[in-house]
């Protein structure tokens, strides 16, 4: 079965800009994770012990606007995500959802092409069985006027990844 959409991680060049200076305008510390398990968005993984990260404020769908020339009004929202603290080359887009980030709950916010949203999904999917998500975004993708979907921790409301039509 092919996937009609891809995940994009936050770009390598993105990622460097933001360790500079977030989209909210503040330059942040890196630390080193004690523990392991801090979702990353430059590589869609979970940090591991000892590695060094940086949290941020990112704006997705204000970069993706001025990519596209949408204007998403007041759905802009800009939150915080974490990034290794030096560049890590990780993934920037491929086929299918990144079951490594995934937790109990997460929700799938689809927008149009002007940026507005067009609602949302409630996945409450153990994180064992995290690839059936796959078939949420089908479901998703299955109307013509989603242009992309933020995938979003419900608890934090937190970024997790973006996922476009290909």
């Amino acid at each position: 079965m092919t996937t009609t959409y891809e995940v994009h991680a936050i770009t390598p060049a993105t990622a460097d800009q933001l360790r500079l200076q977030d989209d909210a305008g503040h330059t942040r510390e890196a630390t080193t994770d004690p523990e392991g398990g801090a979702p990353l968005r430059c590589c869609l993984r979970r940090s591991e012990a000892g590695e060094r990260i940086v949290l941020v404020s990112y704006a997705p769908l204000r970069r993706w606007a001025r990519e596209t020339g949408a204007e998403p009004g007041p759905y802009d929202e800009c939150g915080p995500v974490f990034l290794h603290a030096e560049s890590c080359g990780g993934p920037v887009s491929g086929p299918g959802y990144p079951a490594q980030l995934h937790g109990e709950r997460r929700v799938l916010r689809a927008y149009d092409a002007r940026g507005h949203i067009l609602g949302g999904r409630l996945v409450e999917i153990p994180r064992e069985r995290a690839a059936e998500v796959d078939g949420v975004l089908r479901e998703v993708f299955a109307d013509p006027a989603v242009a992309l979907v933020h995938v979003r921790a419900v608890e934090y409301g937190c970024f997790m990844a973006e996922v476009r039509r290909r």
